[in-house]
């Protein structure tokens, strides 16, 4: 079987309310806001990003070079009524897992309307059908229950409980079948 071939890491993908696109450094405030959101520290842990500047730093070191290697990685999540910037998923490469991880997080307000599922599942189809992923991890807070509802819900089964490299806190760990 050949390999896939990647599409463009440019490439911009829409579900039936959102539009998602690779994280730019256009989006800095956005990420500075959301990455200092209590919900965010509680649950996905402090990154460090206490300014912009922090901000447009951790997207060019972090989210543009893994997107440009493999093609795929951090999207904006846009309203495509409204056009409101409302939070993030993705696919990452993360220290101390064998398998890339799927992760989102959005603003608070917009939560409880089925954007996270929905970017979510479009995310994992696009990792699984253009890039020829055959497993996608998560690793969640053990209190974040309504992520781990999620998760399952895309078909994710809990393994195993880890601890990353750097970190004290035992997360749950799912992967798909």
């Amino acid at each position: 079987m050949s390999p896939k071939k990647h599409p463009s890491a440019n490439n911009t993908y829409e579900t039936e309310r959102l539009i998602l696109r690779p994280m730019s450094h256009d989006d800095r405030d956005f990420v500075f806001e959301l990455y200092n959101r209590p919900k965010f520290i509680q649950h996905i842990g402090n990154r460090n990003v206490n300014s912009i500047e922090d901000a447009e730093n951790y997207i060019l070191n972090r989210f543009v070079p893994q997107i440009e290697r493999l093609g795929f990685g951090n999207y904006l999540l846009v309203t495509k009524e409204g056009h409101e910037k409302v939070g993030a998923v993705g696919i990452f490469e993360r220290e101390g897992l064998d398998i890339v991880d799927i992760g989102y997080s959005l603003l608070e307000e917009f939560e409880g309307k089925g954007y996270a599922f929905e970017a979510a599942q479009k995310v994992k189809s696009i990792g699984m059908d253009e890039f020829g992923l055959t497993k996608i991890s998560a690793i969640i807070s053990k209190e974040n229950v309504s992520s781990q509802k999620l998760i399952e819900k895309l078909g994710l089964k809990f393994k195993k409980h880890v601890i990353l490299p750097g970190e004290t806190e035992e997360l749950n760990y799912y992967e798909t079948e």
